[in-house]
């Protein structure tokens, strides 16, 4: 449950898009978002704490890279997801086929294709 909670905010999974392209120190991440070190020491704390970011230590600097192992399960829990919208959109994606093709019988007259005959006084 906390994968999800960590890439709720917008803001970590632009973090965990910029470890995609590898290790990066503290610094060089918080360079990258317009938002107070402070705020990007808690979103690191977040992404650690759920296991989605490993730090390690190299002198005064703290480096942090992607650990894409949680992302498994937030996978696994949206494949569900994605085969129901694709089935959804698929049997949309037909109605509407068949809107089109064939004409509504709602929508054409009410009138029958016969003749109409008078009924003549006295017949």
């Amino acid at each position: 449950m906390a994968s999800f909670q960590a890439i709720a905010d917008p803001t970590r999974r632009a973090m965990l898009d910029l470890l995609r392209e590898g290790r990066k120190p503290a610094g060089a991440i918080a360079e990258a978002f317009p938002v107070s070190r402070p705020a990007i020491s808690k979103h690191l704390r977040l992404l650690r704490h759920a296991h989605l970011v490993r730090e390690t230590r190299e002198g005064r600097n703290r480096i942090y890279e992607l650990n894409p192992e949680p992302l498994r399960a937030v996978e696994s829990w949206l494949e569900k997801y994605r085969v129901f919208w694709t089935q959804s959109l698929g049997n949309l994606k037909a109605m509407v086929e068949m809107e089109f093709v064939a004409p509504n019988p709602a929508a054409t007259s009410h009138r029958s294709t016969r003749p109409r005959t008078r009924n003549k006084k006295g017949e």
